[in-house]
């Protein structure tokens, strides 16, 4: 029986430090240069805060250091909750590109409400580089 309840003790510590609170410093910019400085990315989330459950499309603007758009670039999508372990919920992508830029990321699905990091992998002419988006979901959607 104590074995039994030191396990369970073990379990819910376990299970509340995965649920840790926000951390109150945290980055929320939607635009941010990449980790090798190749690229500035603008991350717009959808005009109305996506519902816990549901798929919804995101923006993302790639610019050179000078702000030229940046072109015919392959952008693999990432991400997850760093407090909890886990991945995304579904395998988002880049769905279409647009002359100035801009690509369309469809399939992004949040499946509950906390601390949650957007990782895009690029891959362009101009090179190769990465970068990492932090947004915060609440009941009522993405809080920016």
């Amino acid at each position: 029986m104590k074995r039994f309840i030191a396990i369970a003790l073990a379990f819910a510590a376990a299970a509340s430090a995965g649920c840790a609170s926000t951390p109150s410093d945290l980055d929320l910019s939607l635009t941010r240069p990449t980790v090798d400085g190749k690229f500035v990315v603008t991350l717009q989330p959808p005009a109305t805060p996506p519902a816990i459950n549901q798929l919804h499309t995101w923006q993302v603007r790639l610019a050179s250091q000078d702000g030229a758009p940046v072109t015919h670039a392959q952008i693999k999508v990432d991400g997850g909750m760093p407090q909890h372990g886990h991945g995304l919920p579904t395998r988002p992508q880049v769905t279409q590109a647009f002359s100035d830029g801009t690509y369309l990321i469809e399939g992004m699905k949040f499946s509950m409400t906390g601390w949650w990091e957007i990782k895009l992998s690029i891959d362009s002419p101009q090179g190769s580089d990465k970068v990492t988006f932090n947004t915060v979901v609440s009941e009522r959607g993405v809080d920016r």
